[in-house]
């Protein structure tokens, strides 16, 4: 009988790989890029997100690869008729259509910052005339929060499904079944994380579970506690804005317009970051998604 070239105690015991056989090249890089992705969870502005959608991606390049792996293939081909590879396989179309929501967050976010940054340019010298301008913005990205909003409950429900159903497998298919469960398990962490993100709301805050979802909404609230280091672009022109809004009494001078057009432009340049990781992840997903379709059609 041939030795599995993958380790299962790798993926039960915090990727300990001292076992008598030795694992296949890939299972320590898998675990690498996995433990990067776990140590990075806390990380919560728009750039530690953009490095957590590559490194995903980097993830999923890997289990791609394992995919290729003939015990592998030959593993998941025998449990085709299995309800985990159903589960599976709807778990990929899911991760899918919330890489597509994200995308169309992104877009609407984008197109809105364009509009606002071309307005105040146009209105040079009539600072007062872009309140607006900052309304139509806002209101732009209620409608995003708002579809967020839903989506984020649809990954709740995710979550808890993320849990194959109950096997009595040997080994080495366990340890091909915990992989794939662990892959999808950090995959919705971090799509959610990229979620509340353009929400400008924080997913591992001291205000746990889904008690946040009730703060996406507001977007008059002012600058909160946390170190602007850690507020995601979103969260740090909504707050600017909402600020400026505030201030009725007050005057919008040049320098006001000045500081927005400095945060919307960084907003602008995150956005990109993103959307250029999230096309990656999908692509990822999709390549991901073929291999096993093949492997399971053979």
């Amino acid at each position: 009988m041939a030795v599995s070239p993958l380790n299962s105690k790798a993926y039960y015991h915090a990727r300990s790989i001292s076992l008598p056989s030795r694992p296949h090249p890939l299972i320590p890089e898998f675990e690498e890029h996995l433990c990067r992705l776990r140590a990075s969870e806390s990380a919560s502005s728009s750039s530690s997100t953009s490095i957590k959608l590559s490194g995903l991606t980097d993830l999923h390049d890997c289990v791609d690869n394992l995919l290729l792996l003939p015990f592998t293939q030959q593993t998941l081909a025998q449990c085709r008729h299995e309800q985990w590879v159903d589960e599976l396989l709807d778990g990929s179309l899911r991760l899918l259509d919330i890489c597509g929501m994200a995308k169309d967050a992104l877009l609407q976010t984008r197109e809105g910052a364009q509009e606002l940054q071309s307005s105040m340019r146009r209105k040079r010298g009539r600072e007062n005339g872009i309140s607006s301008e900052i309304e139509k913005y806002l209101t732009s990205r209620k409608k995003v929060k708002k579809a967020i909003h839903k989506a984020l409950r649809s990954l709740k429900g995710m979550k808890n499904k993320c849990r194959f159903a109950a096997l009595n497998k040997d080994p080495e298919t366990l340890s091909i079944v915990t992989m794939l469960r662990e892959v999808e398990t950090i995959t919705l962490t971090v799509l959610e994380a990229l979620l509340f993100s353009i929400t400008g709301a924080t997913a591992g805050s001291k205000q746990r579970g889904w008690s946040l979802v009730s703060k996406l909404m507001q977007h008059n609230r002012v600058a909160c506690d946390e170190a602007e280091a850690d507020q995601s672009e979103f969260e740090k022109v909504d707050n600017t804005l909402c600020t400026l809004l505030g201030n009725k009494n007050k005057s919008v001078n040049v320098m006001h317009v000045d500081n927005v057009h400095n945060e919307v432009s960084k907003l602008e340049s995150s956005i990109q970051d993103l959307e250029e990781g999230i096309e990656f992840l999908s692509r990822s997903l999709i390549k991901t998604r073929v291999s096993l379709l093949n492997i399971l059609s053979h």
